[in-house]
């Protein structure tokens, strides 16, 4: 029984983990507002590390339309906006030798139907990957030597999980989906 339990934790963890990695991914699909977070990918050398911009500058967004970055040493403000730039994530940040000022454009129509059919792509990932480890699960439950009956029985409980994990799911894209589509 307690391998029964076992087996549904890691199972229930591997979801949880799923929807963290989801909520992650779903950060860098900008919705047309300034958020910090958006600069959450881009690390940089300091000091002969890889350390994340929001430990070497502070972030703000001082309105819906721009973000502002701040590095507490001004000597790497070229290196930041060359991080920015080599990011990729379709910025064209300027310097003005205090800090990096980064203007949002706003989206169109268009594009913003490609971010919602760009974040059902990353629902599904995570749809995926519940499923993935409702298998995995099921078939370590199948190995085990114990009755029919609580074979069944933690099935079921594995499938409610999957159930409740694929409703949360929904939802979140449902959050995204109305984030990104309104103007």
């Amino acid at each position: 029984m307690e391998e029964i339990e076992f087996i549904i934790e890691v199972c229930e963890e591997s979801m949880k983990n799923a929807i963290r990695h989801l909520e992650k991914e779903l950060l860098n699909i900008r919705a047309g507002k300034a958020n910090p977070s958006m600069l959450a990918s881009i690390k940089l050398d300091y000091y002969g590390s890889l350390t994340p911009l929001s430990q070497i500058a502070n972030i703000n967004t001082p309105d819906a339309q721009t973000i502002s970055v701040q590095p507490w040493e001004k000597d790497k403000l070229i290196e930041i906006e060359k991080a920015i730039m080599v990011a990729n994530l379709g910025f064209n940040p300027m310097n003005n030798g205090e800090s990096i000022i980064i203007t949002i454009p706003p989206l169109t129509g268009e594009r913003r139907r490609e971010l919602v059919k760009i974040a059902k792509s990353e629902i599904e990932i995570a749809k995926i990957s519940v499923r993935n480890s409702r298998k995995e699960a099921n078939n370590d439950i199948k190995k085990l030597e114990v009755s029919l009956d609580q074979k069944s029985l933690s099935e079921g409980d594995i499938q409610n999980l999957t159930n409740e994990y694929i409703t949360q799911i929904d939802k979140i894209y449902s959050i995204k989906e109305k984030e990104i589509l309104s103007v």
